[in-house]
């Protein structure tokens, strides 16, 4: 079943898959844009869905989410997690209710993607612009949580493999003094199955821990400590308390399947 050949087929399928349904769903964003911009949130979480989707089916690529009592189901919240995938990058829109991410400027220089993300209440920083870049970010975080949204943040400033350490961005931790939030730690090992910038997609499981928060009122540094500290972590046992996130888990699969794959 885990054949190489076969593999690179599954993986093959799955990156037509995904940049047709993007390509399509981006031409008609247009229309989102243009007669229905407040939905452009909803349009975005259907988008992750269908590609979650399209990725268990072809790739057999599932999530075991561990620790989701510490996710708010509503209102405000500060999340920093570790980016080892793309995948981290779409996971978080179909995981909580109103996701606002913090990504690069550059992003939203891309052709018809690039402006949904700001009518979905992204937040975009120059990375290159210095202090301005850190008080554009804390602007945008007093802004998204007035509006009731969830910020998720990759500390680690870009995708960084299993195994593989680079040092905290210290964004977070202006983000934490200026809303006095707790930090909701989050670990990862989706560069196991979906590797940087890397063609194969392995099948088995995507393991997700949320760990309990970081306390709110942490000077800098001690914040930044407890967080690095989190990520070096162990990886606590992911299958505890698996959440099925619709599409994104398949229940069919058991534990020990799980843990084999």
């Amino acid at each position: 079943m885990n054949r190489p050949g076969l593999i690179i087929l599954r993986s093959a399928l799955f990156n037509l898959y995904f940049f047709g349904l993007t390509v399509v769903l981006a031409v008609a964003g247009i229309f989102i844009r243009l007669f229905a911009p407040r939905r452009t949130l909803e349009y975005a979480q259907f988008w992750v869905r269908l590609v979650m989707a399209g990725l268990g089916r072809l790739c057999g690529i599932h999530l075991i989410l561990s620790g989701e009592e510490h996710l708010p189901k509503t209102g405000p919240a500060l999340i920093a997690s570790q980016h080892q995938s793309a995948y981290d990058t779409l996971i978080w829109m179909i995981l909580l209710p109103r996701p606002a991410y913090v990504l690069k400027k550059e992003l939203q220089r891309i052709p018809l993607f690039g402006p949904l993300t700001g009518l979905g209440g992204m937040i975009a920083i120059d990375r290159d612009a210095g202090p301005a870049a850190l008080r554009s970010l804390v602007r945008q975080t007093a802004a998204a949580v007035a509006d009731g949204r969830q910020i998720v943040i990759f500390p680690e400033g870009t995708r960084t493999m299993p195994g593989e350490w680079r040092p905290l961005q210290p964004g977070i931790a202006a983000m934490a003094a200026a809303t006095g939030f707790a930090v909701i730690p989050v670990v990862t090992d989706s560069g196991l199955r979906w590797g940087k910038r890397a063609f194969r997609k392995l099948p088995g499981p995507i393991h997700m821990t949320v760990l309990p928060p970081i306390p709110p009122g942490l000077k800098r540094e001690a914040l930044m400590r407890r967080l690095e500290a989190a990520f070096r972590g162990d990886l606590p046992d992911p299958v505890d308390n698996p959440v099925d996130a619709g599409p994104v888990i398949f229940p069919d699969r058991n534990r020990q399947d799980a843990h084999r794959a």
